[in-house]
């Protein structure tokens, strides 16, 4: 007899739950590898015409592999398209990697069925269909997956607190009895099918009407199982399949990423998913040479992200869920996660930043902006910056470029405020302070990112000194005649040898009064160096030696000012 003609032979009258069908080999591995994970007797077959299937069984009926679809739906939200199939119509086999071809060594008997009829009355719910003996015969037949899964379901009814490990020892009997108590069951310390399937079916539970698909995306490249009843799909923007919440869920979101590249790529996604609004800053990072997760949290959403380079394709998915609801959002993506695998095929790698209505996008997607940019110097060596106290007050975060986290060391009536890097930082230089006072007429610039980051580096506005102090007489202020901008606050005053004569603070305006806007104030050098001073930070000091030109000033300023990002 043939090998062919051995394995139809074998397979004569036995039956499969077919759970889906891939066109790759390599795909239909790695998801036979994630149903497995699942339940056990997960087998793949050749179907013909390049096509590979994922089975579950065999049955020794139609009937019984009917009745399994009913219970694996039941737990775990198969595919809806997963039917029973004939298992003489399948090819030769392919998974588990390294299985004779032939029939599998086991065939599932009604033993191993959970019976899905309603409970007769007679059984007040505290009967099975199981006895002892047989319910251990079937308990035995679990694998290691299947029995961690237990033990986590026992850990979230509240009756197990030890290893997730698979092994059934006396913690794990010892809570098998507990919920049989708490559940109106005899506590025998071991489950039944029957028990299994209703410990399983309450923890799914909170599942429920998220309406769970497996999504296959030939353009991304990815399959993978989705909650389709909160998201529907939106649209491909490359690097990402889009899926938008629907109006029972609004904070949710679900990505699909898929692009080629390499390691320098791998690094570059990682940079601009942090920028994204549906990434918020506060959650832990990870970052491999291989991959990536980012995890963070706010008020309104908690977000999830990972990443995987594997021959030349990036790819991963992000999971957005609302803040408050941790259980079913734990289980929403740990469903994502196992059933997560890849397909051939990779979207356009291209990310191009646009902009719709004013608000800055990247492959559609709205980038987070901070809530006031300006701009500040640094001062020393170990990169603390002064800036404008107005600018940094109550901000839940501050950054320096848009990349350095930075906390507020001091903040002073003056309106000055010290900044010192969370990390170690080594700016590309520092200021000097004018050892002399500022003379009234005197030329000046002003160097600051005046329109909030749009350059990549700062711009100097010229002007003069107006006034050694301020309207109402105030000694620390000088007053100016020069344009600014917004970006300009906490930005230096230079004076004509490139030293910081003061800072820029806000215009000093009253209720009744409006001032011109060539008019703005500065806080001066001395007072500067007073707070930096009282804080501990040593800065330079000279006097005046050989004018600097235009072009050098330029210089000093994209080496010395930084800009100062706040956050929510």
């Amino acid at each position: 007899m043939t090998v062919v003609a051995e394995l139809a032979a074998a397979q004569q009258s036995q039956f499969y739950i077919q759970v889906e069908a891939r066109p790759s080999l390599e795909a239909a591995q790695e998801r036979a590898q994630n149903y497995a994970r699942q339940f056990g007797d997960v087998n793949g077959f050749f179907l013909g015409q390049g096509w590979y299937g994922i089975a579950v069984g065999p049955f020794s009926s139609y009937e019984i592999a009917q009745a399994e679809l009913g219970r694996l739906n039941a737990i775990y939200s198969l595919p809806s398209d997963a039917y029973v199939e004939n298992g003489q119509l399948y090819g030769r086999q392919f998974w588990p990697i390294g299985a004779s071809l032939g029939a599998p060594s086991s065939v599932a008997t009604p033993a191993d069925i959970l019976e899905i009829a309603e409970p007769r009355p007679e059984d007040n719910g505290s009967l099975d269909e199981e006895t002892l003996a047989e319910a251990r015969q079937s308990e035995s037949r679990l694998n290691r997956v299947q029995r961690e899964e237990l033990q986590v379901a026992l850990n979230w009814a509240g009756v197990y607190s030890s290893g997730i490990d698979g092994a059934f020892g006396r913690g794990t009997r010892r809570a098998m009895s507990a919920w049989q108590a708490l559940s109106g069951f005899e506590p025998t310390g071991v489950l039944t099918s029957r028990q299994r399937a209703d410990l399983l079916a309450q923890y799914n539970a909170v599942l429920e009407g998220l309406g769970f698909e497996t999504y296959q995306d030939l353009t991304a490249g990815i399959s993978i199982d989705i909650p389709l009843a909160v998201v529907n799909f939106d649209k491909h923007e490359a690097p990402f399949a889009i899926f938008e919440a629907g109006s029972d869920m609004p904070e949710a979101m679900v990505l699909l990423i898929s692009q080629s590249g390499d390691r320098q790529n791998l690094a570059g996604l990682y940079e601009i998913m942090q920028t994204l609004e549906i990434v918020p800053t506060t959650g832990a990072r990870s970052r491999t040479a291989n991959g990536f997760q980012i995890t963070g949290e706010n008020n309104r959403i908690l977000s999830h992200t990972e990443v995987t380079l594997k021959d030349g394709e990036i790819k991963g998915f992000t999971l957005v869920w609302p803040t408050g609801d941790q259980e079913r959002r734990n289980r929403v993506l740990s469903k994502m996660q196992n059933s997560f695998s890849r397909l051939d095929g990779v979207l356009s790698s291209d990310l191009t930043p646009s902009s719709v209505d004013g608000v800055d996008l990247i492959s559609g997607l709205a980038v987070r902006r901070p809530i006031r940019d300006g701009s500040g110097f640094f001062v020393d060596d170990k990169g603390h910056v002064v800036t404008s106290a107005s600018l940094v007050e109550e901000c839940g975060r501050i950054t320096l470029n848009h990349e350095y986290d930075a906390r507020l060391l001091a903040s002073t009536e003056a309106g000055i405020a010290i900044l010192k890097p969370v990390s170690d930082l080594a700016p590309s230089g520092t200021v000097t302070f004018a050892a002399d006072p500022v003379a009234q007429n005197a030329k000046i610039a002003i160097a600051g990112y005046s329109y909030g980051g749009i350059l990549p580096s700062a711009t100097l506005n010229f002007g003069s000194v107006e006034g050694v102090q301020g309207l109402g007489g105030e000694t620390g202020l000088i007053r100016l005649a020069v344009a600014t901008q917004d970006g300009d606050l906490g930005g230096p005053v230079l004076n004509d040898y490139g030293q910081v004569a003061g800072m820029l603070v806000p215009q000093m305006e009253g209720e009744a009064r409006r001032l011109p806007d060539s008019v703005t104030f500065a806080a001066k050098a001395d007072v500067l160096q007073d707070a930096l001073e009282a804080n501990g930070v040593d800065v330079q000091v000279s006097g005046g030696r050989n004018v600097m030109a235009d072009e050098d000033l330029t210089t000093l300023a994209a080496n010395t000012i930084v800009l100062v990002n706040c956050w929510n």
